[in-house]
């Protein structure tokens, strides 16, 4: 088995798709209007319109209504990627961190309020961790 996605209900596709490929840099793919895939070398953020919930079984996800859940992207330097999404993102939650656990993280809200977070490993241990 391998994990290679999360998928993100919206109401709108094409405006989360844009968000993510400024935020990432990353060009989506967009085979229909109710899909899009920001792909990494180590996993894809799928973006579903809230249309395509019935083909899966009605009702089972919504829009825009995660609380539980944290998108996270490995980037080389958090603390210039804060400053370039400085006009890009309205709703940072935590500056860039240094956690117990050895990354330095910064935490926003992307439209749709997922919460999503920029990490950089910065200890030993992390750096081992995410060695490819």
């Amino acid at each position: 088995m391998d994990f290679v996605s999360i998928r993100v209900i919206t109401g709108d596709v094409a405006r989360l798709a844009d968000f993510y490929e400024k935020a990432t840099g990353i060009p989506a793919s967009r085979p229909s209007e109710d899909f899009a895939e920001i792909r990494t070398g180590r996993a894809t953020l799928a973006i579903g319109s809230a249309r395509t919930v019935p083909l899966f079984a009605p009702g089972a996800a919504r829009a825009a209504a995660n609380h539980s859940v944290i998108i996270e992207f490995l980037v080389d330097d958090v603390d210039r990627v804060h400053q370039n999404l400085a006009g890009l993102v309205t709703d940072f939650v935590t500056e860039p961190t240094t956690m117990p656990w050895g990354n330095r993280s910064l935490l926003f809200r992307d439209p749709d309020g997922n919460l999503v977070n920029f990490f950089t490993p910065v200890t030993p241990a992390a750096i081992e961790r995410f060695a490819r």
